[in-house]
């Protein structure tokens, strides 16, 4: 499985690793909000890893957990964006996906 995140995703997501969550061994997952078939909605969460987690190392340093059975994981790219609405930006561009 691939994951790309940008610059400020991995500020943002390595101070979510200095969290007391993340100190209690949990880590960063990427997960599916809502599947439509050929696209999903993401978001993210500290979380544990499971039997069905892949952990896949950006090229940030940054390992994200991704679970395997879901095929729609593979290849996601996290963006985050201070401007109009600041917040995490994920898509996976070998999908389709619309606007909210």
């Amino acid at each position: 499985m691939k994951c790309k995140i940008n610059r400020n995703a991995a500020n943002v997501l390595k101070d979510m690793l200095k969290s007391k969550e993340a100190a209690e061994g949990k880590m960063i997952r990427v997960f599916i909000t809502q599947n439509h078939g050929d696209h999903g909605h993401y978001d993210i969460k500290l979380d544990t890893l499971t039997e069905h987690d892949e952990i896949v190392k950006t090229d940030k340093d940054i390992e994200i957990l991704l679970d395997k059975r879901e095929a729609l994981l593979d290849g996601v790219w996290i963006q985050y964006f201070y401007v109009s609405d600041e917040g995490f930006f994920i898509t996976n561009p070998s999908t389709g996906f619309h606007e909210k």
